[in-house]
């Protein structure tokens, strides 16, 4: 069970050394093992979605599959529908889940002397807005099935809150970290600290985020990533679009990054990466999630939301394209994974070779 697989003829290069207490957050475009997804699993939580929504994950599920490990978590009732759906592809383990946010609740893995470490981020609903009695048990259970060892974070966290470039560097956004339905009473300061020894990153940068207005309070994997050290996309409005909480926290964080530097000391270069057009795209809701730098990075591909406006999906495409020459661009429509507040990034999970 969860065995690794790595494609035959696959090359590997050499990593950075662990950084900060022995210990090294390694960046998305390094080979992984597998992808870990969560089949959703209440009825409550999705409002008479729940199959349309578990057809988005299947069908993402499958796609990834074709280039690397996937594993599918799901409650045990639910296991053989969520393997029928996958398809023979897909590992589907039985292990109790609420919902699909795999990116979220699965544990961050770090690079130790030796091996592989899961940190246990202490899901708790995102500030307790969604049920989570399973999900906040899932890296406990899940890393005691892989044999992997699990270090507990001394913070309450998500995986699409922290963004790392592999070499020292971390993104976050401060509305879903420095929050009282987090972290209580503990300021940035205090959380850049505990990160470093956490996760063994030497620079962090705070940017301000969005608080209270989606349930994550503004994750930073829906506003900036890296493609490169010291190299970042930036989620931009679609132009002419009025300003709102989300344009102006991506102001702020082009600000940030023209006056911050990386752990090597270099200056950020950044790209706009610009939503699509509202008025076209074939999904809906005031949940709806239209941000392309939701993509996923998995061995030899990178996944990127399709979402019906055909010039700016194909703008997107080809500005990852260039960043990730050796890999296939793979676009996924998901407008049902999207109309609950993500994407594929937060559906997806990788565990590091």
């Amino acid at each position: 069970m969860l065995a690794a697989t790595v494609a035959e003829g696959e090359t590997r290069t050499a990593l950075p050394e662990p950084t900060g207490a022995g210990r090294r957050f390694g960046a998305e475009w390094e080979p992984h093992t597998r992808t870990f997804m969560c089949w959703p699993a209440r009825e409550d939580v999705w409002d008479g979605y729940l199959d349309d929504v578990r057809w988005n994950i299947a069908e993402l599920a499958r796609a990834i599959a074709y280039y690397e490990a996937v594993v599918m978590l799901a409650r045990p009732e639910q296991a053989d529908a969520a393997q029928r759906a996958c398809g023979s592809g897909v590992q589907v383990v039985p292990l109790a889940v609420d919902d699909l946010w795999a990116r979220d609740t699965v544990p961050v893995f770090v690079h130790e002397t030796g091996g592989v470490v899961g940190v246990d981020l202490n899901f708790n609903g995102w500030g307790a807005k969604q049920p989570h009695e399973s999900d906040t048990r899932i890296g406990r259970e899940l890393l005691s099935r892989c044999r992997i060892p699990r270090a507990r974070a001394p913070f309450v966290a998500e995986g699409g809150a922290l963004e790392s470039d592999g070499a020292g560097t971390l993104l976050v956004t401060a509305s879903s970290m420095v929050n009282e339905n987090r972290n209580p009473g503990k300021s940035r300061e205090a959380l850049t600290a505990e990160l470093r020894g956490t996760l063994g990153v030497e620079q962090v940068v705070w940017f301000d985020g969005v608080r209270g207005e989606d349930v994550t309070d503004a994750h930073v994997d829906c506003l900036v990533r890296f493609v490169a050290p010291g190299v970042v996309l930036l989620d931009t409005a679609f132009p002419g679009t009025p300003a709102d909480s989300w344009s102006r926290s991506a102001d702020q964080a082009r600000a940030t990054l023209a006056a911050a530097t990386d752990a090597h000391g270099r200056a950020f270069e950044v790209i706009d990466l610009p939503r699509p057009e509202p008025a076209v795209i074939t999904g809906a809701g005031d949940d709806f999630v239209a941000s392309y730098a939701n993509f996923y990075i998995a061995n030899g591909a990178v996944f990127l939301p399709r979402f019906g406006d055909r010039r700016a999906d194909d703008h997107a495409r080809a500005i990852l394209a260039e960043h990730f020459p050796g890999r296939d661009i793979v676009p996924v429509s998901i407008d049902e994974i999207a109309a609950g507040g993500g994407g594929i990034h937060c559906a997806t999970h990788d565990q590091p070779e």
